[in-house]
């Protein structure tokens, strides 16, 4: 029997299926992992996970009525063959599991439980590490959909861990009037962090119109917050690059982070301070390189799948079928793009296509990536300079050079690459995509 055999059999039998987590020790048994190394992946303490396993032990113990544990576990299952009737029990159970809750629909954001999840090593790792240090800064970078969130809850998660207190701020929950003003906004910056940190709100006390609301809010972080903290604080600024679209407030706020960095060097109130900033693009505000928060603390570039991740990814779809070759034709269209790598193998999974068929219509609207496609082409229509510089990228076969705040604004979107000065389509598929829709409707 193999691993996925042993889960099946026992979801079968049991009165229950078994939980994502009781499956991903088992999986990561079967594997020779230690608790140690699953805790390290599963953010989990590993007397947890070594408590939930005992209870896991138990079950296949009874089932088959042998003392099993995760030392024997490999070495007794993996020869027995399976009988004619689990074959068919087996058989019966695939058919009517129409819903494998575990294949989640992909999303924004891969959840905590989910063995979906693909490891960026020394990504996650370095991320870990960092997060320890006081008054230490993380920086996300990545276009849309490539997993800057997932990476972000997990550090998040792993903070909360540790004891310490989590505060994240994402910007596109911002209302339009919350820019109007750098005093409006980091009052309502303040007011969130105040809410979160379930602590009263103390603004009209901290807040001096003489000394502005930067030197303000500095105060209000420094005597009020972070003073009555006991551990630290980490701070996840989401979708950062929002306020690009906002420069008087980018330009102030910005420098503002970066202070608040150089004050843990020398202020042991502020080394409580951990932030991570979450962010799609390059940055095209014009600030000083001495106060810029975009060239400090830890930077992490989340790349592409590699070809051996696709195929990881595949197996954890229990595609088996699916070879090197078929990962190799999938990334020739999609090329690693985390988002529509698993999408396709969702589909791939639930038998609502072929293979053969999915890479067909893949640019096309009969495709699995109709719906991602046509988003992306309602912003391009939105926008007559993004629309214009977009089809100079995928009519010009040496590359394009475009203007470098287009190139970010399409950057952020997914749709380039951008090597030294060269713009690229970042994947076939968007280049065979538009160059008919862009050819045909715009």
């Amino acid at each position: 029997m193999n691993v996925d055999e042993v889960i099946q059999i026992l979801n079968a039998n049991l009165p229950s299926p078994l939980s994502h987590l009781q499956e991903f020790i088992l999986r990561s048994s079967w594997d020779g992992k230690t608790y140690i190394m699953m805790a390290n992946e599963a953010y989990y303490g590993a007397e947890h996970l070594r408590k939930v396993a005992s209870e896991l032990w138990s079950l296949l113990s009874n089932y088959w009525q042998e003392p099993i544990s995760k030392t024997n576990l490999r070495p007794y299952l993996e020869p027995i063959t399976l009988t004619e009737s689990q074959q068919k029990l087996l058989e019966k159970y695939c058919q009517n599991q129409k819903v494998d809750m575990y294949i989640e629909f992909p999303s924004s954001v891969v959840p905590l439980d989910s063995y979906l999840y693909i490891k960026r090593s020394p990504i996650e790792e370095l991320a870990y590490s960092e997060i320890t240090q006081p008054g230490s800064v993380i920086r996300i970078r990545a276009p849309q959909k490539m997993g800057k969130s997932s990476l972000m809850l997990r550090i998040l998660n792993r903070s909360q861990y540790l004891g310490y207190h989590v505060v994240t701020i994402d910007f596109a929950q911002a209302e339009k009037p919350t820019f109007s003003s750098i005093d409006k906004f980091l009052r309502w910056f303040c007011a969130n962090v105040t809410k979160q940190l379930s602590m009263e709100s103390m603004l009209d006390k901290y807040w001096d119109e003489i000394f502005g609301s930067k030197i303000s809010c500095t105060t209000y972080f420094q005597e009020y917050l972070l003073w009555q903290m006991e551990t630290p604080v980490v701070l996840a600024l989401n979708e950062v690059n929002r306020l690009f679209n906002y420069p008087e407030i980018a330009e102030d706020f910005l420098p503002l982070l970066r202070s608040w960095y150089e004050k843990a060097k020398q202020e042991e109130v502020w080394q409580k301070l951990r932030m991570i900033i979450v962010y799609s693009t390059e940055v095209y505000i014009p600030l000083k390189i001495n106060q810029s928060p975009f060239n400090i603390g830890l930077p992490v570039k989340l790349p592409p799948f590699s070809l051996e991740q696709v195929q990881d990814l595949a197996q954890r779809h229990r595609l088996s079928w699916l070879q090197e070759t078929h990962c190799r034709q999938l990334m020739a269209i999609v090329g690693g793009h985390p988002y529509l790598v698993r999408l396709a193998l969702y589909y791939l999974y639930r038998g609502e296509v072929r293979f053969k068929q999915l890479l067909e219509e893949a640019p096309t609207e009969a495709g699995i990536y109709n719906n991602h496609l046509r988003k992306l082409l309602v912003m391009l229509e939105q926008e007559e300079k993004l629309k214009e510089a977009f089809k100079k990228v995928i009519t010009t076969q040496e590359g394009a050079d475009i203007d470098p705040i287009i190139a970010y604004e399409l950057d952020s979107m997914g749709l380039i690459s951008i090597s030294k000065d060269v713009v690229r389509p970042s994947c076939e598929l968007y280049k065979l995509y538009f160059q008919k829709q862009l050819s045909r409707y715009l």
